[in-house]
């Protein structure tokens, strides 16, 4: 044991006159410093160059089957005035129109959607003001209706198996109910269901793939949508109730709080009851499984079968194991529960001393909204740096032509980059914060004479640990950075065995995703304890790891 225990490094002895963190420092890990701020200046120099060469439009704004931006000029067609796409085929193909459709009867079945505008037959009611389609006959090659081609013998359910419909992968739908989501016009449930009775009236599986498209396909968009729309809506209409019972009753009850915990016998007495309250419910729940098992035994006649009376049996045994466990893990980690407990009521203290620590994390929050925002006019820009394809789909006898984007390979090795530099950035915003908390926090607790500890040493320590710690904070980061990366790649890996239905690879990959998810979580526990040793020390990332390490190991 003592050559164990010296493999783990000297001892952690403060000298005599230790006063808190020391106040002789240097710049640490100068070169992450240098690193950091190279990665933030390239990535500014590749968001000029998207901006320049971009257009944010082709992603905010959704694309015909034709290649025009609805909404835009860009394309061949001025599409400025019809801003709402309509999908036609589950190809992802539709057409621009002037306003997404609303139909009182849900839909109309004797009326479709098609390449070239609108196709009625006898018993459409649907009108042009209802569904304006952009003019697409300026293309040469633009497939038009015909009654043979879309609607033989005047009959919906043959038009829904004719080469024009195609069950949803030709070159024309029907006019159905919508709404408006992010400017794409999706089908609703009841016209869809009003649509199968009609065009599958013998009740077989109705396969109109386009609704699916139509509504799958936009699910995600639309509950985005609908989540900041309506967030956004919330926020507005309760902004006082935010700002008063979200922003400053928290304050007070978490003042109230730490002064609460500051009361001799308070604490331990919330952290205890829970403990005993937690074990009490697992045995009430092993006796009423297994007082219930004898019910359902005694009972004459039988209502319940020998397996479920054997599984609340099992049931109320498995509690029982668990109930003890939970006893005896209490009792040996009692000392490291009174230890917790201490760390919390210094913890609390430490906040009605420096108030000014609470509001920390909103200056985090601010400055991780600036760097989102450079960010996202980046990315999006870069996102929209494609190439404009062709491609074609056979529908009966003829072909179906849509249009999609394809990535070079530049733009696709700059998406992962801009990824990196998220992923950097933001863990270097987290570490930097846990080194100032360090640093208030180790002031506070090792200050002789703690009255000259308030408020201003919370900005000192932020601003302590900008000038000489950056670079702690972004070596740290950049592991966890790199970690990340290393998950992002092998879930594009389990996307590509998902389609491959590789059933080898993705067991693989999944245990790799979890190895390293693992490895990010104890990074993450390591880099926390040295970043508390560089805030006390003034030591480098290597050095304050491994002292931290061994720390923890004794």
């Amino acid at each position: 044991m003592a050559g164990g225990d010296e493999n783990m490094g000297d001892k952690l002895e403060a000298p005599p006159d230790f006063d808190g963190p020391t106040s002789r420092r240097r710049f640490t890990d100068v070169l992450c410093t240098l690193l950091l701020w190279c990665m933030w200046i390239s990535m500014t120099g590749l968001g000029i160059y998207a901006v320049q060469n971009g257009d944010y439009r082709l992603i905010l704004y959704p694309l015909d089957y034709d290649g025009n931006i609805c909404g835009t000029d860009y394309g061949d067609i001025d599409m400025t005035d019809y801003p709402y796409l309509y999908y036609v085929n589950d190809y992802s193909g539709g057409v621009c129109v002037k306003e997404c459709p609303t139909l009182e009867n849900h839909t109309d079945p004797y009326t479709l959607v098609t390449y070239n505008g609108l196709f009625q037959v006898d018993g459409s009611y649907v009108t042009n003001n209802s569904i304006a389609v952009a003019d697409y006959s300026v293309n040469n090659d633009t497939l038009t209706c015909t009654d043979e081609l879309c609607y033989p013998n005047n009959d919906p359910v043959q038009s829904f198996k004719s080469d024009g419909v195609s069950g949803g992968k030709g070159f024309a739908y029907y006019a159905l109910d919508t709404y408006e989501v992010m400017w794409r016009c999706v089908f609703k449930d009841n016209a869809t269901d009003t649509l199968d009775a009609i065009v599958n009236p013998n009740g077989d599986e109705f396969a109109a793939d386009v609704v699916d498209m139509a509504t799958d396909m936009n699910e995600n968009i639309k509950q985005g949508y609908d989540f900041w729309h309506n967030l956004f809506g919330d926020l507005w209409v309760s902004r006082y109730f935010i700002l008063g019972l979200g922003f400053g009753a928290p304050l007070v009850v978490g003042f109230f709080y730490a002064f609460m915990l500051r009361i001799p016998g308070v604490l331990p007495i919330m952290v205890w009851v829970s403990i005993l309250g937690t074990i009490a419910i697992v045995f009430a729940g092993a006796w009423y499984a297994g007082d219930t098992a004898k019910q359902w035994k005694a009972a004459d006649p039988p209502i319940y079968t020998e397996q479920e009376i054997n599984v609340a049996t099992y049931g109320s045994y498995a509690l029982y194991a668990l109930g003890g466990l939970l006893v005896l893990l209490f009792l040996f980690m009692r000392k490291r529960i009174a230890l917790a407990m201490g760390c919390v009521k210094e913890t609390s203290k430490a906040i009605m001393k420096m108030p000014l620590i609470i509001l920390f994390p909103v200056l985090q929050g601010l400055g991780f909204m600036l760097f989102m925002i450079a960010w996202t006019v980046y990315a999006v820009n870069l996102a929209s740096m494609g190439t404009l394809k062709t491609q074609s789909f056979a529908a009966g006898n003829i072909q179906i032509t849509v249009r999609y984007f394809e990535f070079s390979d530049f733009v696709k090795q700059c998406g992962w980059y801009m990824l990196f530099c998220f992923f950097w950035s933001g863990q270097f915003i987290i570490a930097l914060g846990e080194i100032v908390f360090a640093m208030a926090v180790a002031k506070w607790y090792f200050a002789r004479d703690k009255s000259r500890v308030g408020s201003l040493t919370v900005l000192s320590s932020i601003t302590t640990s900008m000038w000489y710690h950056s670079g702690t904070a972004a070596f740290g980061a950049l592991i966890i950075a790199i970690i990340k990366m290393i998950r992002a790649f092998i879930s594009y890996l389990q996307k590509k065995a998902d389609e491959m239905d590789s059933s080898i690879a993705k067991a693989i990959l999944c245990c790799c995703q979890c190895c390293f998810y693992c490895l990010e979580k104890c990074m993450r526990f390591i880099n926390k304890n040295a970043y508390i040793q560089t805030a006390i020390f003034g030591s480098s990332f290597c050095t304050s790891a491994k002292e931290a390490f061994f720390l923890i190991l004794r």
